[in-house]
Formats: structure tokens, C-alpha cells, sequence
């Protein structure tokens, strides 16, 4: 058993890495379908906008690393506002509408960003400092991913206190349990929604920023992103921040050890794994009844 973990060990943290990028995109995507109920398609793009970011302003520096933050956390922030004011008028009409409606959005922001960038897979490096190896029990390892782990589960651990423990996580899901209650007392729940579907679409763009050197920007690199969020909203539960986290750790160590051991059974795997998991706990990993 020892000497298996030995040899596979590369790619078990691997799928750590893997996995907590997953939960920076498909957390968004969690809290927005499962709070404001909005089927939000046009997620990936989110991503892919992030990682074009990264790709333009990094530089090998910590200037432009982090001026890709900004920007692509203010690009993150305006397309949910554009998302959330476009899918507002449907609120009412059903979820097929809005995968409509935001499946037309991606398509258009995914070609205008090919005819700016081009048609190829454009590889982005990290910040030179992070560009080196680290060792692991005596194993090499990127760096930069060992730092996007600990980055990423410090985002995980933030995420899930706003949510679990604060004021204003518990005004969010006592909107989504009664509007008018919540309304009643003052409060103005457009803009609450509003705040939760900017906030889940940020997460996206910025976790585009830090995954672009894992997954680099490219032609449909958000198509395959969002149906790697989905899987984990499926198996991880609607609007759960913890069951998020622990699909998204689950897929990533399934797809990485998957490629590593059976690489010609790796994509059959994936979805063996959301079945196996629908079939013993139908409402995912999440808490029943809790929305955190």
C-alpha cells in the first residue's frame, strides 16, 4: 500500500490541485443555482475570461500576476452583473430559458475572445519566482502548484465562513428561504441576489487567473470547465459550499489518478464516479436541509 502512495503520489496531490481549482469555479456555480436559482451556462467563460487575463498581463513578475487579479476579478464582478441583470426577466420562466439565454452569452463572449487571441491553446507560465520544482517526499513537483493549493484551500476555508458563519452569509439564505420575510425587514433582496451571482462569477474569473498555468486558455477550454462544474454541483448538492469542496477534491483525484492508472477509461470514470455517488446519497455530498 505504502510503496502504491510512493508511486502515485505526484498524482494524488496533483488531483488535490486539480480538485480545488474545480471548487473555485463550481462553488460560483453552486451558489448561484442553488440560491438564486439560476442556470448559469455561460459559467466557463468566466473562467476562460480570468485565464486570457493572465495569459496578457502576466509578465514573470508579482506586478503583472496580480494586475491580472484585479482585472480579471473586475471582470469577473461586471459579467455577473451582466449575467445576473440578462437572466432577471426569466426568473419566472424556467430553467430552460435561462440555459438558453446563457449558453447565447457564452457562445458570443468565447468567439469574440478566439478572434482577439486566436484559435490555439496559449500556455501561460507562472510568476518566475513560483517557476521552479519543490520536492515531496522526495518527489518533484511544480511549485507554483503546491502555493495554488494552499492560495486555493485558504479561499475554500474564506468562502465557507462568509457562508457558514457570518451575518451576512445567513441574510443570503434566509433570502433564498423567504424573500418576503426578508423584504418585510427591510432589507432589498435584488441586490442581495445580485451580490451572490457577482460573487460566484468573481470566483470564476479569478480562479481563471490562478488555474491558467494548470489549464491553460484556449478554444473550448470553458465548455470543458463547465461540464466539470456541473459534475461537482450534481454530486457535491445546490448551494453547498462544503459538498462543493468535497465533489470538486473528489473528481480532481478521480481524473488525475484515472489518467494515470486506466488513461484509456479516465473519461468513463468521471461519470462512474457521479453515478456511484447519486446512487448511494441521491442529494449529493451536501447537509440535507442546509444550504452551507
Amino acid at each position: 500500500m505504502l510503496g502504491w502512495i510512493d508511486n502515485n503520489l505526484v498524482s494524488m496531490v496533483d488531483g488535490v490541485a486539480y480538485g480545488l481549482l474545480l471548487f473555485t469555479l463550481a462553488v460560483g456555480l453552486s451558489l448561484v443555482f442553488g440560491m438564486m436559482d439560476v442556470l448559469n451556462l455561460a459559467h466557463g467563460t468566466l473562467y476562460l475570461v480570468g485565464a486570457y487575463a493572465a495569459y496578457a498581463l502576466s509578465d514573470g513578475g508579482w506586478g503583472g500576476f496580480f494586475l491580472a487579479l484585479v482585472v480579471g476579478l473586475l471582470l469577473g464582478v461586471l459579467g455577473g452583473g451582466v449575467l445576473a441583470a440578462a437572466t432577471a426577466p426569466l426568473s419566472t420562466r424556467g430553467h430552460l430559458d435561462q440555459a438558453v439565454l446563457t449558453l447565447g452569452i457564452a457562445f458570443i463572449a468565447a468567439e469574440i475572445m478566439t478572434m482577439i487571441f486566436g484559435g490555439e491553446v496559449l500556455p501561460t507560465q507562472p510568476p518566475d519566482a513560483l517557476a521552479g520544482s519543490a520536492s515531496i517526499a522526495g518527489h518533484s513537483y511544480p511549485t507554483y502548484r503546491l502555493v495554488f493549493i494552499l492560495v486555493a484551500a485558504l479561499l475554500a476555508l474564506v468562502v465557507h465562513l462568509v457562508f457558514e458563519k457570518t451575518a451576512l452569509g445567513a441574510l443570503v439564505r434566509a433570502t433564498v428561504a423567504d424573500r418576503d420575510m426578508v423584504r418585510a425587514m427591510g432589507f432589498d433582496t435584488r441586490r442581495i441576489l445580485f451580490g451572490v451571482f457577482a460573487f460566484g462569477a468573481a470566483l470564476a474569473a479569478v480562479g481563471g487567473v490562478l488555474g491558467a498555468p494548470i489549464i491553460a486558455p484556449g478554444p473550448g477550454v470553458d465548455e470543458n470547465v463547465l461540464v466539470l462544474s456541473l459534475v461537482v454541483v450534481v454530486i457535491g448538492g445546490l448551494g453547498s459550499v462544503r459538498g462543493a469542496l468535497i465533489g470538486a477534491l473528489a473528481i480532481g483525484e478521480v481524473q488525475t489518478l484515472g489518467v494515470a492508472l486506466v488513461p484509456d477509461y479516465a473519461p468513463f470514470l468521471l461519470f462512474g464516479a457521479m453515478l456511484v455517488v447519486l446512487a448511494v446519497r441521491p442529494q449529493g455530498f451536501r447537509t440535507q436541509g442546509a444550504h452551507a
